[in-house]
């Protein structure tokens, strides 16, 4: 890698850094790369969540379905 970007980040934000990159074992630079693709992630990808929760086929809670009683 040849870019170097410089960041100004508040005292709380770069103590989560530090204690991410304590617990996974990788370097701050690595996790700051990882969370920026995630975050530019195009939304093509995403598109699906606006979907989520509004199927209205079936039983609203499994616990509900015949044969998943636990009387």
């Amino acid at each position: 890698m040849s870019n170097t970007l410089t960041v100004r980040l508040p005292e709380e934000l770069l103590e989560r850094l530090r204690e991410k990159s304590r617990r996974t074992g990788l370097p701050m630079g690595r996790v700051v790369r990882e969370s920026l693709e995630a975050a530019l992630e195009p939304e093509i990808n995403q598109a699906w969540r606006k979907y989520a929760g509004i199927l209205k086929d079936g039983p609203p809670d499994l616990s509900s379905r015949k044969g998943y009683s636990r009387k």
